[in-house]
This record gives C-alpha cells, sequence and structure tokens, in this order.
C-alpha cells in the first residue's frame, strides 16, 4: 500500500469516497459541457434564455444524479441491471402506444413536465445487463452457442423496439455498443466475423429492397443513404443538411470565423444547429483548432474511462465501464463522422454539447456508474 492510499484510508468512510471521485473526470465532463452553453448561446443569436439557460440547469441536475448514483456501491447496480434493463424495455413498449411524435418520429413518452426518451436510457440498461450478465457466468463458457444466445436476444429485442421508432442511428449504437461488451468479455472473434458477413448480405438486401413490396428501410432512410453517397445530387432537398454542414466546417478554416460570426448558423442556413449539426457550428466560429481540441476532451474521457476499467479487478465494474465508454465514443464519432459527410445522417447528438434532456441526463447518470466503478473498486491493503 501506498502512503497515498494509507493516508486516505485513516479518513472517515464518506469522506474517503469524495476523496475516490475521479475529479479529473468531473473536470473533462465540466469543460465539454462548458462548450455546450458557449455553443448554443451563440446560436441563438447571444441569448442564454433560449437554449443555453435550459441545458445549464439539465447539466446541474445531471450532476447531481451523477454523484448520488457514483456514491452507491457498485454491487448495489450490479444488483439493479435486470430491473433498469426490463424498465427500459418496456418503457420502449410503452413509447409504441403512448409515444409524442416529433419529427416524423414517434420516440418520447410526455410526462408533463419533461420528454423522456426511453432509447437514450436503453443504451446503458443494455450495457448494465450484458455486463452483468458476464459477470455472472463462467468465463470458460462466454463463447459456447448457448450461452451467446441469451446477450444476442437482450440487445436484439430493444434493438427492434427502436427500429420501429424509427430511429436507425439509436438502433445501431445499441448493437455496435452491445458487440463492444461481448467482445471485450472475451467472445470468440468468429462470431463477430459471421456478423460482419450477415450485416454485408443485410446491406446489399437493403438496396435489393428499395422499391418493392418488402422494402426494409423508410423512404426518408433511403434518401439519407442517397444524400451521403452523392449529395450535390439534390443539395435543395435531401443534400441540403450535409451541403450546408460542409461549407460551414470548410469555411471556418484552421482558426475559425471568430466567436458568434459564424454566417452558416447566424443566417440560418444550417438546420438543426442546435442538436445534430452543433459540432459544424463551433468548426465554423472557431475552425480545425476548436474542432480538435473538442475531439481531445472526448478522447481524453474515453481515455480515464478505459484506464479505470483497467485498473479495476471487479469484473461486472470493469465490463460496465468500457461499455459505457464504448457507448459515449460511438456518440461524438458518429455525430462528427455525419456532420462531415463520412457516415449517413441519422440524428445522433454530440453529446453534452448538443441541445436536448434526456440525452443529457441519462449520459450523465452513466457517468454515475463509472464513478461508483471507481470509488468501490477492490483496493489494496
Amino acid at each position: 500500500m501506498s502512503y497515498l492510499e494509507y493516508n486516505v484510508k485513516t479518513v472517515p468512510a464518506g469522506l474517503r469516497k469524495v476523496l475516490y471521485v475521479n475529479w479529473a473526470l468531473v473536470l473533462l465532463l465540466c469543460a465539454v459541457a462548458g462548450v455546450g452553453f458557449l455553443m448554443l448561446y451563440s446560436v441563438a443569436g447571444g441569448t442564454v434564455e433560449r437554449w443555453a439557460e435550459p441545458q445549464m440547469k439539465r447539466f446541474a441536475l445531471g450532476m447531481a444524479a451523477m454523484f448520488f448514483v457514483a456514491f452507491i456501491p457498485i454491487w448495489f447496480w450490479r444488483n439493479m441491471a435486470a430491473l433498469a434493463y426490463g424498465v427500459s424495455v418496456m418503457l420502449l413498449v410503452g413509447v409504441e402506444f403512448f409515444g409524442s411524435v416529433g419529427m416524423g418520429a414517434q420516440r418520447w413518452i410526455d410526462l408533463g413536465f419533461f420528454r423522456l426518451q426511453p432509447s437514450e436510457l436503453t443504451k446503458i440498461t443494455l450495457v448494465m445487463i450484458l455486463a452483468a450478465y458476464y459477470d455472472w457466468l463462467d468465463i470458460r463458457h462466454v463463447s459456447r452457442p448457448q450461452f451467446v444466445t441469451i446477450p444476442l436476444i437482450l440487445i436484439l429485442l430493444p434493438t427492434f423496439l427502436v427500429l420501429r421508432q424509427p430511429d436507425l442511428g439509436t438502433a445501431l449504437l445499441l448493437i455496435a455498443g452491445g458487440g463492444i461488451v461481448m467482445f471485450v468479455a472475451g467472445v470468440h472473434w468468429l462470431y463477430f466475423a459471421a456478423v460482419i458477413g450477415l450485416g454485408a448480405g443485410l446491406v446489399t438486401a437493403v438496396f435489393l429492397s428499395r422499391g418493392t413490396g418488402w422494402q426494409l428501410l423508410k423512404d426518408y432512410q433511403y434518401r439519407r443513404i442517397d444524400t451521403f453517397l452523392d449529395p450535390a445530387s439534390d443539395p435543395l432537398g435531401a443534400g441540403y443538411h450535409i451541403t450546408q454542414s460542409k461549407i460551414a466546417l470548410g469555411s471556418g478554416g484552421w482558426t475559425g470565423r471568430g466567436f458568434m460570426q459564424g454566417t452558416q448558423s447566424r443566417l440560418n442556413f444550417l438546420p438543426e444547429k442546435h442538436t445534430d449539426f452543433i459540432f459544424t457550428t463551433l468548426a465554423e466560429e472557431f475552425g480545425f483548432v476548436g474542432g480538435i481540441s473538442l475531439l481531445a476532451l472526448y478522447v481524453l474521457i474515453v481515455a480515464f474511462c478505459v484506464a479505470s476499467a483497467l485498473q479495476n479487478r471487479d469484473r461486472f465494474a470493469a465490463l460496465l465501464t468500457i461499455g459505457i465508454a464504448a457507448t459515449f465514443f460511438l456518440f461524438f464519432a458518429l455525430n462528427m463522422s455525419m456532420v462531415m459527410g463520412l457516415a449517413p445522417v441519422v440524428g445522433v447528438p454530440l453529446p453534452l454539447v448538443s441541445y436536448g434532456g434526456s440525452a443529457m441526463l441519462v449520459l450523465l447518470v452513466a457517468f454515475g456508474l463509472v464513478q461508483s466503478a471507481h470509488i468501490h473498486r477492490p483496493r489494496g491493503r
């Protein structure tokens, strides 16, 4: 035991938890959220009330929830994993019957004071149940077919419900996040090779089904694919979003036009400038330097999570931390790829920066689980 660990263990248990908090991770989360507040102030034309102030209140609530979750022992969250997953699936079913519609999709449950998006919650509860499953399962059995089938069902059930909303972006994140947890848990690589082969076949089927009676995607989803492949084919229609996004990205140059000087966002050429396309506003105003700085903050958050997981001897806690880090990485990687034209536009927000309630609150609760795993990890005697 190091001298520092000895001194920490001499303080009262309650204060010890505070000392064990990964404060570097907390500061990084605050820094990213601060960038979000700044950009929401900018896209609102210099007013706090429209988007920045509500986002600040949500962040404060989310941080309180994060610390509440963090100070509860990790074994409690292991025991709650099945219940949390079951509740999130039931909420997805509830969206089918009671969900409110917005922008052509039925994804929210209106609680009066708050609009809950259950698919955001499912991204985290899926990681929880998979981590709990592989913590329970003998490591020698992880690649046996009968034990691979169970996590596949756990992944595909919410994915099917999310696709019905429809929300292709979140469905892809569920599959990818669940797959990463399975891979880290030790499932043999041949299963993933088979999935990749099936995925290639499915992509082929998607293209072949277009215009037939068994068409696999919605028309607007096909338009998004067309736009991704050739945005210039319809610059004023389906290709408008990505065309304007590329103009904003390119006009920022190395150092940007300056704070609140972005023409694409201020003149309302850029659609969804406060949600899915907020990164392009950042790049236009602060240029390549601003964009790469935000990316560096994101990478540091993932790095701190991975480092915490590698130091954790509790299997559930380590898998949970890796799964949340992977989900977070997929969030910002897909959003940035989307607005740069490297991936189809699938409606994935930029974490902690884009305006939105459910995504921010759920993400901060997820980092509360990461902190719980870090605070309560086994330490040397």
